[in-house]
């Protein structure tokens, strides 16, 4: 009896401990990809303040061909601060409070998740805190979504290995894509989907391929039309994968794997021929290897909307590390 006695609080002392190390685990946070939480009363959200937040944050996402919203907006008000809603990754809370404030937490209610709480006297403080500090808001969310999306990549089961061979970089690739087409210093990875497809290009020419004194969007859409002249064509002759003509597209300088990179954002279309989407290209100055090595992603996807598919493929070429 004295020995079972012993074993039950034995039991109970572990359960207990046990349950107290769960209790203790900061929670996941959830959400599907781009979705940002606004707590925020009705009458400030139907007000100035909600017009200045969704021109920002749910303004259109650049180098899609039809308009979709930088981050889709759920909003709640404050007397919901509690809840399911607390397991966003993203919440932002805004109050009419006695003080001007502008406070970024993070993990404050689950992991991986900013809080950003935005506190004024006035509207006119309030819109005034929201103006200054919307870009480090955005830049933060959306390094938070590129690194979600990174983690759920990581689970993949693809065999990158041909990659890493060919181009010494290792690349972080989701299951689902296959070989559609590989030559010297070319491969393309693909994707079926059910409203479409999506593609991923890797490929490398000589680093002087690129004359930086020369007009750099340029270059670059002259480097990617020739790559689409010799590998990605429709079913009828002359019809190759062009950049649209009517759009110019957007370039941004930017750093990958500490490397000097030339992001391009625009729209891509099969010449004489119906078929059109996004893309995003990554033409990375690689001087160790004396190459320009380019990473490019493109959808087709023409009954969708094609946001988180261009954001999952911004995500894949992110993860990029050239090996020595």
């Amino acid at each position: 009896m004295y020995n079972k006695l012993i074993f039950f609080f034995l039991l109970s002392f572990l359960i207990f401990s046990c349950k107290k190390q769960v209790d203790n685990l900061p929670r996941k946070a959830t959400g599907k990809i781009n979705t940002i939480s606004i707590v925020i009363d009705d009458q400030l959200w139907n007000g100035e303040i909600g017009d200045s937040i969704r021109n920002k944050l749910a303004s259109p996402v650049i180098g899609l061909p039809q308009e979709e919203p930088l981050f889709t907006i759920n909003q709640y008000p404050v007397k919901l601060l509690e809840g399911f809603m607390t397991d966003s990754r993203t919440i932002i809370v805004v109050k009419k409070e006695d003080k001007n404030e502008f406070v970024i937490k993070k993990n404050q209610y689950a992991t991986p998740q900013n809080v950003f709480h935005i506190t004024g006297k006035t509207i006119d403080d309030i819109l005034l805190i929201f103006e200054k500090n919307n870009k480090k808001i955005i830049q933060l969310i959306k390094e938070t979504e590129i690194k979600e999306n990174q983690r759920i990549i990581n689970q993949s089961l693809f065999d990158s290995k041909i990659v890493q061979d060919d181009f010494h970089i290792s690349l972080r690739i989701p299951t689902g894509y296959i070989y559609a087409l590989k030559k010297t210093n070319f491969i393309w990875l693909k994707k079926e989907i059910i409203s479409g497809n999506t593609s991923l290009l890797i490929y490398q020419v000589p680093i002087n391929s690129l004359k930086k004194d020369y007009n750099l969007i340029a270059n670059i859409v002259k480097m990617r039309d020739s790559i689409g002249n010799l590998y990605i064509r429709g079913t009828e002759p002359d019809t190759q994968m062009i950049t649209e003509e009517g759009y110019a597209p957007y370039l941004f300088k930017i750093k990958l794997d500490n490397k000097e990179t030339f992001e391009t954002k625009g729209t891509w279309e099969l010449k004489n021929d119906f078929m059109s989407g996004p893309f995003v290209n990554y033409t990375i100055l690689d001087k160790e290897h004396n190459r320009i090595l380019v990473l490019e992603g493109f959808c087709y996807s023409p009954s969708k909307e094609e946001r988180d598919l261009m954001h999952e493929l911004e995500s894949i070429i992110k993860s990029v590390v050239i090996l020595k």
